[in-house]
């Protein structure tokens, strides 16, 4: 499978108004499911940026179709940022230990771009897998976000979006750059990079969420028991992405073996 060639990759430049999330339990009035979202959104400034620096240090390696796409994953990318740095900023920080959750998401990111541009763009292909099966999975529980704000609700539906539309630039990148690799050298080295990556990225985004529930009183391990129920129970955010996370390690694997473009469709139609 590669890429459809009908699949563009478009930056939106949308600012949204987020000041509903300030104060609140934004997610349907969830406490649990909005730390787990607060928590995410605390980790994407910094991480997008390692997404955008991995492709950027492999750019004059591409040509064509593929190195118009990586430019405007960069551009995608970087309003995201942007815009989940605006919603971060609705946290209070007096209440919320939003200084020490940003500082150890620094020194982690630090950390992998010492490892060197492969090893960025390792854990790039890793984590957009991730953030394309999220987003696959953002209308499959409508309850989740019943009473959400409708903007606080177009910012991730609009994320989501646009994950789907560039969720395998990041790999085909990876696949030109290491096209002379043999097919088995780059399938363990994918599968070493998802192991560590999807360890320290459920523990983390765990610790985080966690945290944000004590500063509101709930005890430090009742806190991580909810917030694990909360993405290995019930709902299961998760637990649901079983099957699509297993197709990683299949050695032919590639993002758009599952080919949602009818889905894709649908929410550029709310963004025309």
């Amino acid at each position: 499978m590669q890429t459809p060639t009908d699949v563009s990759v478009v930056p939106r430049d949308i600012h949204f108004s987020i000041e509903a999330a300030r104060g609140t339990a934004w997610v349907g009035g969830n406490p649990v499911a909005t730390a787990v979202f607060n928590a995410l959104s605390l980790t994407f400034p910094d991480g997008e940026r390692l997404f955008i620096d991995s492709v950027r240090k492999f750019r004059a390696q591409l040509s064509g179709k593929l190195a118009e796409d990586a430019r405007a994953f960069i551009a995608q990318e970087s309003i995201h940022s942007r815009e989940h740095a605006a919603l971060n900023r609705c946290l209070d920080r007096e209440h919320y230990p939003v200084a020490w959750i940003e500082s150890a998401i620094r020194k982690r990111i630090d950390f992998i771009r010492k490892l060197g541009p492969m090893r960025m763009l390792g854990v790039t292909i890793a984590l957009e897998h991730f953030t394309a099966m999220l987003a696959d999975m953002f209308d499959g529980d409508p309850e989740l976000w019943d009473g959400t704000p409708e903007e606080l609700l177009r910012l991730w539906r609009w994320h989501a979006m646009e994950e789907t539309e560039h969720k395998a630039v990041a790999y085909d990148v990876f696949l030109e750059v290491t096209k002379g690799w043999s097919v088995s050298r780059r399938y363990w080295f994918r599968v070493r990079v998802m192991l560590l990556t999807s360890a320290h990225f459920t523990v983390n985004v765990i610790r985080y969420a966690a945290a944000l529930l004590e500063a509101d009183g709930v005890g430090r391990w009742a806190a991580r028991r909810q917030v694990a129920w909360f993405l290995f129970g019930k709902p299961g955010l998760f637990r649901k992405l079983g099957p699509r996370y297993r197709e990683w390690y299949r050695r032919r694997f590639h993002p758009w073996d599952y080919d949602n473009r009818a889905k894709l469709e649908e929410w550029r139609r709310q963004f025309a």
